[in-house]
């Protein structure tokens, strides 16, 4: 790579060589220059143990005659002011399809569901995340509609290819046709779409569009983003004969705007969605400095579940003591449920084909459905499981009572909660939402289960009823997340060890804070009967006599070596209680 002194140039004569990239870096100059002229940058806290996010459509709350945007802020500074600092809002712009996820216009928000000054509103209470859809654009997009009319500074937007070319070796993560045949002004096209058929991919070896999405990002940041994701980042760069996931010049892109953002807006945190293997998945970290600062933990979802499937935590605990981060300038984004559905291949390599295939199983088993991606040799494999989180971890059909259902889905967030990261709580999580087969029936797409729209009243009804499953759910993940703020041992760059208390049925974490204040011990039973966690103090070198339950507001005398007893899917959270 060329010795520049800038990184920026660096990275771009890299992609584009050195005339192209220069002329693309004073492109970038200027328009750096420009929004430094005139944007003055906040100065949000740095992120800690009080940070968590919540994950929800623009449209999630809707009531008549009102602003689908101001119905959630609403609801969010009604119920979330001291549970969560952060919203991700999920596209909000106007889309052709995918709920959102095929973009039409990147510079508007959908009139259906407000304005940008609805957007700031949000934003001066609460730290948002935005998508930069960065790997496709809609079919009905202008830019796309240009390429169909010939107009010539689009045709290298979008990635044209012969339909005899030898794709065979592309990573797929979707079991549709990779190409898509178009009538332009030029005659038939055919189209790279990765995705659909209304998603089409984006040329980044185009520097124009580079810049578009820079435009775009500088744009959100300006309207308020703290956080950008970059969804579906993976799949960016595209080169006939290699698999198209993870090239160079993805990771190269990725620190390009990493330092784009370090300049004009160094509190802006990048996020990077890429449903991988963990070891692919965090790449994207980079060096420690100069990616993203937070990666989805993709692997956290589907072996949290695979854990109260069997009721043993081993290959969870195996797995989290071997997580590692590059420097204490990054973190995970840690979380069970969103708007997709629970990936199947973070664990491939974690999990034998047996244990995976009893997922697909149970998730069926329990009303849930299960999509499918191509491989290079023809098959099909499964890629994704679609129910809501609730219902994979408790089948709706069983003759259980409500209460170990509950009790069995607070333990799994529990654990979300415990780990070192910044928690994502998706709201059908936080709501405590079952399937929504109707809504699958309704659009043909598996993916609807989990994306049911509320009505505001209804949520508030639902919520004021204290015997209702969504109060239940809700009052007792609220406790939770409060406990949660008031330790820095939770802090998302400290530290945490992963213990064997003698039964692998309890999954227990010892949070150490990034500086001297008091650590925390997770206990987590993930099986159905009753354990007992035995805790070696002495040797942890942890001296209090009495510990204190966050959860259930309890001493425990702990002196050397303790024997805690667990009831079915119980949380224990301990701290050394203060001296009187």
């Amino acid at each position: 790579m060329p010795d520049e002194l800038d990184p920026i140039e660096t990275f771009l004569t890299a992609i584009y060589g050195s005339e192209k990239g220069k002329q693309t870096f004073k492109k970038i100059s200027t328009r750096l220059t420009a929004f430094q002229a005139s944007h003055s940058p906040s100065t949000p806290p740095p992120l800690s143990q009080k940070d968590a996010v919540l994950i929800t459509y623009g449209d999630q709350f809707q009531q008549p005659g009102q602003a689908h945007l101001k119905s959630l802020t609403q609801f969010c500074h009604k119920h979330l002011k001291d549970i969560v600092s952060s919203v991700h809002i999920l596209p909000f712009f106007p889309y052709s399809s995918d709920d959102g996820f095929s973009v039409i216009d990147y510079f508007q928000v959908d009139p259906s569901l407000g304005k940008w000054e609805d957007i700031q509103t949000l934003a001066r209470s609460f730290r948002l995340m935005m998508d930069v859809v960065i790997n496709h654009i809609s079919s009905q997009s202008a830019w796309f509609q240009e390429f169909i009319k010939g107009n010539p500074k689009y045709q290298d937007y979008f990635i044209t290819a012969d339909p005899e070319t030898d794709l065979s070796t592309v990573v797929r993560p979707r079991a549709l046709p990779l190409l898509t045949p178009y009538d332009t002004a030029q005659g038939q096209k055919y189209l790279w779409t990765t995705f659909s058929a209304d998603q089409i991919d984006l040329n980044f070896a185009n520097p124009d569009v580079l810049l578009e999405m820079i435009d775009i990002l500088l744009k959100y940041i300006a309207h308020g983003a703290q956080m950008i994701r970059l969804d579906a980042i993976a799949y960016l760069w595209k080169q006939p004969g290699t698999t198209c996931i993870h090239l160079p010049q993805t990771h190269w892109i990725i620190q390009i705007l990493r330092s784009i953002l370090d300049r004009v807006a160094p509190y802006a945190l990048l996020i990077t969605e890429t449903n991988v293997p963990h070891r692919e998945n965090v790449s994207y970290f980079g060096n420690g400095y100069n990616e993203a600062q937070m990666v989805y933990n993709f692997t956290l979802p589907p072996l949290v579940l695979h854990s109260f499937h069997t009721g043993s935590a081993r290959q969870l605990s195996t797995w989290a003591a071997g997580l590692t981060l590059p420097s204490q300038k990054v973190t995970f984004f840690n979380f069970l449920a969103s708007h997709d559905g629970i990936g199947i291949n973070p664990v491939r390599g974690i999990l034998s084909e047996t244990e995976i295939n009893n997922l697909v199983e149970r998730t069926l088993e329990h009303g849930g459905l299960v999509s499918y991606k191509s491989n290079a040799d023809g098959s099909q494999s499964p890629y994704e499981l679609n129910i809501n989180y609730f219902d994979a971890l408790s089948n709706p059909n069983a003759p259980e009572p409500l209460s170990t259902q509950i009790d069995r889905f607070i333990c799994a967030q529990a654990i979300l909660l415990s780990m070192v990261g910044v928690p994502g709580i998706y709201v059908h999580s936080l709501l405590g939402s079952r399937s929504w087969l109707e809504g699958v029936h309704l659009t043909g797409r598996n993916r609807t289960i989990n994306r049911e729209k509320f009505d505001l009243q209804v949520i508030e009804s639902q919520l004021a009823d204290c015997k209702s499953q969504r109060a239940q759910v809700f009052q007792r993940y609220a406790a939770l997340l409060r406990a949660r703020a008031g330790q820095r041992a939770f802090h998302p760059h400290g530290a945490q060890i992963f213990l064997d208390t003698g039964d692998e049925a309890i999954f227990t974490v010892l949070r150490i804070p990034p500086e001297m204040t008091p650590p925390v011990i997770c206990l987590h039973n993930v099986s159905d009967a009753n354990r007992t966690a035995v805790i070696d103090f002495k040797n942890l070198e942890l001296s209090a006599n009495t510990w204190f339950d966050l959860v259930a507001s309890k001493a425990y005398s702990c002196n050397k070596i303790a024997k805690i007893p667990l009831s079915p899917y119980q949380v224990v959270w301990l701290t050394p209680e203060k001296e009187p």
